[in-house]
């Protein structure tokens, strides 16, 4: 009898709170490598918060979460190694450029060779007219494929790309599909955050649907599709 790999990203009864706000709780839910899920639900769901806690930005209050069978509360620093992370907002250094952001990721990660995958993740995503540019006066929806851009550079285990399709146009929701599916054909991980639920579905074989904090539901993202799977998030979220 063959067992079941270990997921990759495995999050179980996890809660995260903020003064007196309870801002996720006790959700759980697992991705094996290769494979993509989302996390979908309204702001305010608990989206943002779980991708910080996945990324080592900030610690759970509660639950165990753990990356590559790596705490995220005791090994912060080897999770933020094994992750490529997109945050909701910011991330860029106003006054760097495109190419400033991938040579210090390179020299922080110690990646040698890599001045090729950044110049052809840079023309992907139609920024490389702009890789000597300062990102201070970049468009949202170039800064959302900038962050990206970071994200996958190092070609990480699991990749946590929050809200990347916001404000962004079609090239740029085109190439980080492509991104998403390079990621999952090789073995990584990915989460994706998204209240965008038909790019979601488009992303993903998995979906788990927040609300207020809680999970309402994990299930195939496919029962998400066309208009009977809008009535069904719709169901969800209210």
């Amino acid at each position: 009898m063959s067992v079941a790999p270990a997921p990759v990203v495995d999050v179980r009864s996890l809660y995260v709170r903020f003064g007196e706000v309870d801002a996720v709780r006790g959700i759980g839910f697992s991705v094996p490598a290769g494979s993509a899920t989302a996390l979908l639900g309204r702001n305010g769901a608990g989206k943002s918060t779980t991708m910080r806690v996945l990324a080592g930005v900030i610690p759970p209050t509660g639950g165990l979460v753990t990356v590559a069978g790596h705490d995220v509360r005791t090994e912060p620093l080897v999770v933020k190694r094994l992750t490529g992370y997109c945050p909701d907002v910011g991330g860029l250094v106003p006054r760097a450029t495109p190419w400033e952001h991938l040579q210090l990721a390179a020299r922080l990660r110690r990646l040698t060779g890599w001045e090729e995958r950044a110049r052809e993740l840079l023309e992907r995503f139609d920024l490389g007219a702009a890789a000597h540019r300062v990102t201070a006066g970049f468009s949202h929806g170039m800064g959302r494929r900038m962050s990206v851009v970071l994200a996958a550079f190092h070609q990480p285990q699991v990749l946590l790309l929050d809200e990347p399709f916001d404000g962004v146009d079609p090239l740029g929701v085109e190439a980080t599909m492509e991104v998403i599916a390079d990621a999952r054909a090789a073995g990584a991980a990915v989460l994706v955050s998204t209240h965008l639920r038909e790019l979601a579905v488009q992303a993903c074989q998995d979906a788990i649907v927040l609300r207020g904090g809680s999970a309402v539901a994990a299930l195939p993202a496919a029962r998400m599709t066309g208009e009977e799977g809008a009535g069904v998030y719709r169901e969800l979220l209210d």
